[in-house]
């Protein structure tokens, strides 16, 4: 079935189509969910809440981008929402002095599944801020607008975020979750 054919179907509620969907973007989309959520119950509730929005409002897809990324777009908002109702976002400025080590490849290098888990470790908002700039490519005015936040506080939570990994990638700092 076409990408086409599957938004024509899902639009005329036909549950065939859905599943198809849903089986299209299930691992991806548990993916996105799991980079925002550290538990894995709460990664499936917001997974499974994404795609009920999908479905209730595919009528909206205006075809003008991909719809790949219209659905990781639900995917990232019903993350942050969940994370703002669940784990209480925090994205304040904290008075700790977190000094930025230069750029270095490290994070680059490491296993998908070991960022992954170094990024749970990370608190909420540091990581959110993470998520949305280094993987999902927001600028800091789309982060700002989508947390509520200024842009300035979007870069220092990036900046505090690569700093906590770099040092973690070091031995510098403990992992806790």
């Amino acid at each position: 079935m076409t990408e086409a054919e599957l938004i024509a179907g899902c639009q005329k509620a036909d549950t065939k189509a859905q599943k198809l969907l849903y089986e299209r973007f299930v691992a991806q989309m548990c993916g996105v969910c799991k980079r925002y959520l550290r538990n894995e119950m709460d990664a499936e509730e917001a997974l499974l809440n994404g795609f009920m929005k999908i479905y209730q409002n595919i009528d909206r897809f205006e075809a003008k981008g991909s719809f790949e990324g219209w659905v990781r777009r639900i995917m990232v908002n019903e993350a942050l929402a969940f994370l703002r109702k669940k784990e209480l976002l925090h994205l304040a400025i904290d008075d700790s002095h977190v000094q930025v080590a230069g750029t270095s490849g490290a994070d680059q290098d490491l296993a998908e599944e070991e960022l992954m888990e170094l990024l749970r470790t990370l608190p909420s908002g540091y990581r959110a801020v993470f998520n949305l700039y280094a993987i999902e490519g927001y600028s800091h005015k789309e982060i700002a607008d989508m947390l509520g936040i200024t842009e300035g506080t979007s870069k220092s939570q990036l900046s505090k975020a690569r700093a906590m990994l770099q040092r973690r990638l070091t031995g510098q700092e403990a992992i806790t979750i």
